[in-house]
């Protein structure tokens, strides 16, 4: 288990649909069990779908403020909301907008110093989400110990390792990596996490299919 840090976390994957909403719930219920007071932050989603109210609503945010026991308000947890299925600034250029790394930067803020703030980025770690940067330039600026979550499939070692030195030549703290099992079926004979854990300095958890996640943090703060 993890120590938990008191300034947060930003939780990132290895691709795209790995887990990371799921996972991020998981670790915010944890963190609320321990008694940790969290300001969650989605900068940027896409896929957005109408509300009854004409509002686009984020699906991942929503489930991520339902985990924080819905403590903000949607405007605050996901500022930067969009309809196209694409990468944000792919998707805010279709309506118009330009969405910079600044405008994550300032959607990242805490309202509360005094708590934990828990991001969640769009996509894998090297992906667009801004004109102008990746996952991994708004993580550099957060300055936050880094989450990685990896869909527990055939090749999940390789991108595991690849996402951790990836993370690791931004010079950021790794937290914990989650080998998430996205998929009911799976090959009987793989176990990641033996294979992973003799090439990686920092702690493995594993998560079955839809399970709750294994206690990742430490009870003392």
């Amino acid at each position: 288990m993890i120590n938990i840090n008191n300034s947060g976390y930003f939780i990132t994957g290895s691709d795209t649909d790995v887990g990371k909403t799921y996972i991020g719930c998981e670790l915010i219920r944890q963190l609320r069990e321990l008694g940790a007071e969290i300001e969650v932050r989605k900068p940027a989603e896409s896929g957005c779908m109408p509300g009854d109210t004409g509002q686009l609503i984020a699906a991942d945010a929503s489930k991520l403020s339902a985990a924080n026991n819905n403590a903000e308000s949607m405007s605050r947890v996901a500022a930067n909301r969009f309809k196209a299925a694409l990468a944000p600034h792919r998707a805010a250029r279709l309506e118009g907008k330009e969405l910079l790394i600044t405008d994550l930067i300032e959607a990242c803020s805490l309202d509360d110093e005094r708590k934990l703030l828990f991001v969640e980025g769009a996509g894998g770690f090297y992906s667009p989400i801004a004109e102008n940067g990746l996952n991994a330039d708004l993580a550099s600026t957060l300055q936050l110990p880094v989450i990685i979550v990896v869909n527990d499939r055939v090749g999940a070692v390789n991108q595991a390792l690849l996402t951790i030195q990836a993370v690791e030549s931004r010079h950021l703290p790794i937290a914990a990596v989650i080998l998430n099992r996205v998929e009911i079926e799976h090959e009987r004979e793989m176990d990641n996490v033996a294979d992973l854990v003799p090439h990686c300095a920092y702690p493995v958890f594993h998560c079955d299919h839809q399970q709750a996640l294994p206690r990742v943090f430490l009870a003392s703060r």
